[in-house]
This record gives C-alpha cells, sequence and structure tokens, in this order.
C-alpha cells in the first residue's frame, strides 16, 4: 500500500506501551503533524479515530539485521518490497546488512542504500557498511567515509573476519568513529561444509554438520578484542547455551558487549530439521533444544539485549536445489512480532513490556539511535498491536519477495494491525 495522507490521528482506547517513559496504561494517543503531540481533551475536528480497544500502541519496531538484497539480488527481495514487509511486520527502522552484489563497501554504495529507501518511504532503511573491501577479510573499507555516508554499523555478515590483527584494528577505527561492529561470530573453517547442527539429528540425517564451538571460539575471540579496544561490539544471531554464557560474563564486567536472538533461535531446534524442506536451513543452524532453552532465559534475563529478525530472502528456485545446496536462510520481518510474542509473551516467559523493549529501546541503543518513546513531541514511528488473535501464516500472502519461511501453516499470535512512520500510515490491515 502507499503511505496514507498524513493527516491527525487520535488513536483510542489501546493499551499504551512505551518502555522507556515507563507506560503500561490504556490511554488514547494523537497523532499531528508527524509527531506525537499533546493529548487534547477530545478529538479534533478533522482527525480520523483509530479505535484501538484491546490492542498495543507502542513506538515503531526496530530490525538491526535484515537483508534487503539490493544491489544484485533483487529478484529475491529489493529495498522496497523489504521495506514493505517491515512496515507489514511493525517496523520503522531497519538495518540493510552489505552482502549484497556489490558489496556494501563504499561510501557511494552505502549512499545508494540509505537513498533507495528513503524513497520507498515505507521504513527508515540505515546501512551498515562491510568491515573489508569485498566482505574478503583481507583489507579494511574506508571506515571513515561509510560513517560519513550514513552506516551505522560495521558488519562482515555472513562472513567472519578471521584475522585477529585485522579484526582489532576495525574495531579500532568503529571506537573512534563511534560506530558498533556487528559480527556473524562463526569460525569459517569449521563451518566450511555443514549445513545444520552438528549433533545427533546431522548424524541421523547424514548431513555435515557445524559445531556449537565454530561459533563459541568466534565469540571468546571478539569479546577479548572489545576488551581491548573498547568498541561496541553486537553478536549477531546468537545460537548457542556457550555464546550466551560468555556475552553473559562480558557483559557483567562492563564491557561493550551486546546479542541478538532471532525468531526462529527462539522457536525451532535441530530437531525440526527436515531435510526435505531447506526453508528449516539458516547459518547459524538450529541449535540443540538445549542452546535454545538458554537462548529463551539470554533473551527474557537481558543477556541479549534486542531480537532480530535476519529476514534473509531467497527464490523459491534456489531453496529448491536441496538441503545440501541450497543457501542459508529464512525470511522473518512479517512473522517476527507473532512467533516472539507467541514464544516469549503468551507463554509466560516474559513481560509484554520487556518484550516491547527488546525491539525498541533494545535495538536502538545498540546502534547509538534516539530512544523510541510516545512521548509528546516527539516523531511518530508507532505500531498498533493486535495480540488477541490468532492467525496462520500462509506465505503467498506475504509482502517480502521471497517465501522462504519454516512458519508456512503456523498458528501464531500477534501481528501489526497499522504502522505509522512519521505519522504517515504505511501499513493498515485490510488496506493492502
Amino acid at each position: 500500500m502507499m503511505p496514507l495522507m498524513n493527516k491527525p490521528i487520535y488513536i483510542r482506547g489501546g493499551r499504551v506501551v512505551d518502555p522507556l517513559a515507563g507506560r503500561n496504561e490504556t490511554a488514547d494517543l494523537f497523532v499531528q503533524d508527524g509527531l506525537i503531540a499533546p493529548l487534547p481533551p477530545s478529538p479534533p475536528p478533522g482527525a480520523e479515530i483509530f479505535e484501538a480497544h484491546g490492542c498495543v500502541v507502542a513506538p515503531g519496531f526496530i530490525d538491526l539485521h535484515v537483508h534487503l538484497r539490493e544491489p544484485g539480488g533483487e529478484e529475491a527481495e529489493t529495498i522496497e518490497s523489504g521495506s514493505r514487509a517491515a512496515a507489514r511486520g511493525g517496523f520503522t527502522q531497519v538495518v540493510a546488512m552489505p552482502n549484497t552484489r556489490p558489496p556494501t563497501d563504499t561510501a557511494e554504495r552505502v549512499s545508494f542504500v540509505k537513498q533507495r529507501g528513503d524513497a520507498a518511504g515505507m521504513a527508515r532503511v540505515i546501512p551498515s557498511g562491510c568491515i573489508t573491501a569485498g566482505r574478503e577479510g583481507r583489507d579494511l573499507t574506508p571506515v571513515a567515509a561509510l560513517v560519513a555516508a550514513g552506516a551505522r554499523a560495521l558488519t562482515d555478515d555472513g562472513s567472519t573476519v578471521m584475522s585477529d590483527t585485522l579484526m582489532q584494528q576495525a574495531m579500532r577505527l568503529a571506537w573512534e568513529f563511534g560506530v558498533v561492529v556487528m559480527d556473524h561470530a562463526q569460525d569459517r573453517n569449521s563451518e566450511a561444509k555443514g549445513v545444520m547442527h552438528e549433533g545427533d539429528f546431522s548424524r541421523r540425517w547424514q548431513l555435515p554438520g557445524i559445531p556449537a564451538e565454530a561459533e563459541v571460539s568466534v565469540i571468546r575471540r571478539d569479546i577479548d578484542l572489545a576488551r581491548r579496544t573498547g568498541c561496541a561490539l553486537h553478536i549477531q544471531h546468537v545460537s548457542t547455551a556457550a555464546g550466551c554464557d560468555l556475552i553473559r560474563e562480558a557483559r557483567a564486567l562492563g564491557l561493550r558487549v551486546s546479542g541478538e536472538a532471532t525468531p526462529h533461535h527462539l522457536a525451532l531446534c535441530d530437531a525440526d530439521v527436515d531435510p526435505a524442506n531447506a526453508c528449516l536451513k539458516m547459518n547459524p543452524p538450529l541449535r540443540s533444544p538445549a542452546d535454545r532453552e538458554a537462548l529463551l532465559h539470554a533473551i527474557s534475563d537481558g543477556t541479549l539485549t534486542a531480537l532480530a529478525t535476519d529476514h534473509a530472502p531467497h527464490t523459491a528456485a534456489s531453496k529448491a536445489r536441496g538441503f545440501l545446496d541450497a543457501p542459508f536462510g529464512v525470511v522473518g520481518l512479517e512473522t517476527a512480532v507473532g512467533v516472539t510474542y507467541t514464544q516469549l509473551v503468551k507463554s509466560g516467559l516474559m513481560s509484554l513490556s520487556d518484550w516491547v523493549e527488546r525491539w525498541t529501546l533494545g535495538p536502538a541503543r545498540i546502534l547509538g539511535l534516539n530512544e523510541p518513546t510516545l512521548k509528546p513531541g516527539t516523531i511518530a514511528d508507532v505500531v498498533v498491536l493486535d495480540l488477541k488473535t490468532e492467525w496462520v501464516v500462509r506465505s503467498d500472502a506475504f509482502l517480502s519477495r521471497s517465501r522462504n519461511t519454516p512458519f508456512e501453516g503456523a498458528v501464531l499470535t500477534g501481528r501489526a494491525v497499522r504502522t505509522l512512520l512519521g505519522g504517515k500510515t504505511v501499513w493498515l490491515q485490510g488496506r493492502e
């Protein structure tokens, strides 16, 4: 859908959840001129009244790990189509990963991503920049130029920088220019031929495995380098219990270390892998039930301060190559609210406010963004969530160009029914 006219909107009767303001109460919200406005005594003439009774009203969600595939992979996703999927999912800000073709390793390419996101106008697309030229792990990118062009993070996502010396140099530059280093922490030698978690099920299916230590060893290395440099370090898509423990210990020491959990790692484990379904193939892989349990507790107790989708679209043809040869990755923008609310809040594992915080304040603080809030005078990035109604995942209804979800046919609770970006409606259920 095209953004609707930017008219005043009076959101009535919703449960306002604003972790920064400490609000969790039934209240009205008024949006005018792109901002959260002081609440008038009654809806003013000409304002749209949106009945939000039974819904949650929260700051727009932030996804700090999204693959938009443009340039080079437009058959699977474009910045515009990915932004539309984000809006439908309740996200008003997304961080675009740089593993495009060509990679986002120059200021010009960072500017391209930002400009395309601005033109789409469906979500705030925040570019990240590569750590190394071509993501080849040999030469550092021009970090100063990438940051000046708008990159808010550095990552070779999909590839780990294996040289300790080079990674330390990158962290020193990231510290100097005030950006976070985000790492796909997985030893490239250990993961080389693996397609799923190394364990009982990989042996049952006779599929090459990726050991948990492939992640743990790199997290351990990264934390040591962060300690030496003072750099802000973020571990992407944490998948192991031992990885959670290392991050917990680092944070207890006061290091600037954070981590994220993805919906698929929270909901699934290696026992769910079906070798006939490559939509269950992702990197890092679905780990053991014990690892999944550790992730659930790490996100609920604040060891991992952010949720993130790792939205990784692929064409049906590429995923049809079979489990051994299909690319890694699953889409997640349009199912993230349902999966994580169902797993974390509906299950009783964490509070509604904490869950909203993991999608808002958590990622904002990692990236150094303005902290999302619904206080008067702030930009009206708002999501209205129906967290009571069950719905069935049907990928043929996705706004993403790709359908590679591991949750096809799943019954979830929770989805965005309206998303406002700077006061403009970019998603309204029933007005697709």
